[in-house]
Order: structure tokens, then C-alpha cells, then sequence
């Protein structure tokens, strides 16, 4: 991910702000030779946290609060997963992601990803991300991106969502 050069100072400050949220988890793969090709984090979701915050409300209001506290009451909130383009379909990704989220003491994982038939998303669905939510819009955005979730511990699918999808 390339943030326009005028948004990188506010990304930096809320990757700095992510790392002080409990269970803050970061990892990064790098080739052989120690060059930095990818990288994932996340940590414990909760209230007062704005993409928690923010996620709960929507998947409150279409869904039903009852499915928003089954999906976000103890989840892990996967902030970003990145993989240089040079190493995209080599597995980086997946075992990033597989990584984070092993041996996580929450019931869930939760991303938010482009709402695009992207190799991310595909990856998200093998390893048993459901879409809860698809076309939203964050506040003062205008991309669309699909909310999703998995049970924990992931398992890798191929079909059939999890049991808190129903």
C-alpha cells in the first residue's frame, strides 16, 4: 500500500495509535537476504476504538445487534496485510494472515477489504473469512470495502461459512 505522499503523516500516526491497542500483534516476512516484502498486524478490537466502533454500528444497523456483538464482542481486528507486488502469489499473505491469527485468545478475526474480486479476497474466503458486510463506505470515504469475519482458530475452506455466518 502507497498512501498519497499528503496522507502518509496521518497513516504513520494511526499505526502508531494501533500499536498501543491490547494484543497488538505485528509481523513482517522478508527474503533471504533480510529485504522487508511483507507485512500484517492487528490487535483485540473493542469499544472507543474507531473501526470498531464504526463496523459495530453498520453491522448493527443491517444485521442486527445481535450478530455485530457475536462477530465484534471478542475479536481480533486485522488492521493491514501488505505484501509487495513482486512476492504477491507466493503464500506471503496467507501465512501472514494465518500467523496473526494463530493461537489468539479471541472467538473472531475481523478485516475490512476493497469490495473487488481481488486475489486478497479470495485468500480471505480460503481461509474462512465470510462478508458480513459488502459496498460500504467508511465516514469520509469513498471506496467501497467488504467487512468480513472468521471463526477462530481459522481453518482453511473452500466453501460452507462458519457457524456465526447463519
Amino acid at each position: 500500500m502507497r498512501p498519497p505522499s499528503d496522507q502518509l503523516a496521518g497513516r504513520q500516526a494511526i499505526m502508531g495509535n494501533h500499536s498501543t491497542h491490547p494484543g497488538f500483534t505485528c509481523l513482517f516476512a522478508e527474503t533471504s537476504e533480510g529485504r522487508p516484502v511483507g507485512v500484517a498486524y492487528g490487535f483485540h478490537g473493542a469499544p472507543g476504538q474507531w473501526w470498531h466502533d464504526v463496523v459495530h454500528q453498520a453491522v448493527s444497523d443491517r444485521l442486527g445487534g445481535g450478530k455485530a456483538l457475536a462477530w465484534l464482542g471478542d475479536a481480533l481486528e486485522i488492521a493491514e496485510v501488505h505484501v509487495h507486488p513482486d512476492y504477491q502469489g507466493k503464500g506471503i499473505g496467507r501465512s501472514l494472515v494465518t500467523a496473526l491469527c494463530a493461537g489468539r485468545p479471541e472467538r473472531t478475526a475481523m478485516l475490512s477489504t476493497r469490495d473487488q474480486p481481488t486475489a486478497a479476497r479470495h485468500l480471505y474466503r480460503t481461509l474462512g473469512f465470510v462478508d458480513l458486510l459488502t459496498w460500504f463506505v467508511f465516514p469520509g470515504g469513498y471506496e467501497h470495502y467488504a467487512i468480513a469475519g472468521a471463526a477462530l482458530p481459522l481453518a482453511e475452506h473452500t466453501a460452507a461459512p462458519g457457524p456465526l455466518a447463519s
